[in-house]
């Protein structure tokens, strides 16, 4: 005869107890591996741009940096110039955001974007551009060649201090100053990329040109970066909304013209300097007030502009809303003005 074993009812209890917290225990376990996984950052610091040139009828594409979980994005002001919409991209994750420019320094190429409805973005290491010497190791990570992915490529600080001058598409030249030199192998697409030191810490944003950019003409084998105190010295003045000379907070007065310099246009005669209308955007405020191609601008609001980066300055200056008094000349050679109120449109 099989004798049943019995276990005390108390000893049944503590068993009892033992499997309830063991089931606690897990799900507490589950939770914080859960919670954990949600927290975790997104994204890898450096994200990709892309932005659609609506009066230009094209496409541009670089690269940004986070400073903030929240979406706040670095990046080179040629990047974004000229866009109609803006979207950010984080590579390998399925997610994008839109994007709006906060502000932007045409002078030192900076500019700074808001990611809508982001949160909990990783963010990039940052270093310091004080202390750099050539010769450093240095790589570089970007949107190379605008295809979506993000491809490094190393290579040595070559020079510090460097200044160039590009061409620039409204007329005239931009110059570039306090510049780091590297020998990196940088590429259309890499603009607004992290320059990074060995430590993995930004020490520079990257310069090189996207598709669509005024900066073609950086060699590749000369490839040049922002050094990043100057970068971030410039984000935090556009954050804070502090706009100067050269530094542009908000949204962009839209006139809706494209100009080209005199020499340009030969087929025009002026006795006098201005800009030469090149093209007029449809419903523009332009349009509106009957400006046409080859029409030459010689005044904006009592300011003289001789060429079309003048041009492009002034306008800058003012906010959507404004209405100011345009002085040209028009293919006859009647003086005109036109009273133009600018609405907004996107970044120079």
């Amino acid at each position: 005869m099989t004798t049943a074993t019995r276990f005390p009812n108390r000893f049944r209890t503590r068993l009892a107890a033992v499997a309830a917290l063991a089931v606690v225990a897990a799900t507490v376990t589950a939770r914080v591996a859960l919670a954990q996984d949600r927290s975790a950052p997104i994204g890898t610091g450096v994200v990709v741009i892309e932005t659609n040139l609506g009066y230009q009828g094209g496409r541009a594409a670089g690269t940004g940096l986070v400073l903030t979980s929240s979406g706040e994005v670095l990046t080179n002001n040629h990047v974004i110039r000229g866009a109609t919409t803006i979207k950010i991209v984080l590579p390998g994750t399925g997610r994008s955001y839109t994007a709006k420019v906060v502000g932007y320094d045409v002078t030192d190429d900076v500019a700074v974007l808001q990611s809508a409805s982001a949160s909990n973005l990783k963010t990039v290491a940052l270093g310091s551009s004080s202390r750099l010497t050539i010769g450093q190791l240095v790589k570089a990570v970007g949107n190379a060649g605008g295809t979506g992915s993000l491809v490094k490529t190393t290579g040595q600080i070559t020079a510090l201090s460097r200044t160039i001058t590009v061409n620039d598409d409204s007329g005239g030249t931009a110059t570039l100053r306090n510049l780091i030199e590297t020998s990196a192998n940088l590429q259309p697409g890499d603009s607004g990329g992290p320059l990074f030191n060995t430590a993995g810490k930004v020490i520079g944003m990257d310069s090189a040109a996207s598709s669509s950019s005024v900066y073609q003409d950086i060699s590749t084998t000369d490839s040049y970066a922002i050094p990043i105190n100057r970068a971030l010295a410039i984000a935090r003045l556009i954050v804070s909304g502090k706009s100067s000379a050269t530094v542009h907070v908000g949204a962009t007065g839209f006139l809706g013209i494209s100009a080209v310099s005199a020499g340009d246009a030969p087929q025009y005669q002026y006795a006098q300097r201005g800009a030469i209308v090149a093209a007029v955007v449809s419903g523009s405020p332009a349009d509106s007030a009957g400006l046409t191609m080859g029409d030459l601008i010689t005044a904006i609001s009592g300011t003289k502009v001789t060429t079309p980066a003048a041009v492009s300055r002034v306008i800058r200056s003012k906010k959507p809303g404004t209405t100011i008094t345009v002085s040209y000349v028009d293919t006859s050679g009647t003086a005109k003005t036109a009273r133009v109120k600018l609405v907004s449109g996107p970044p120079q």
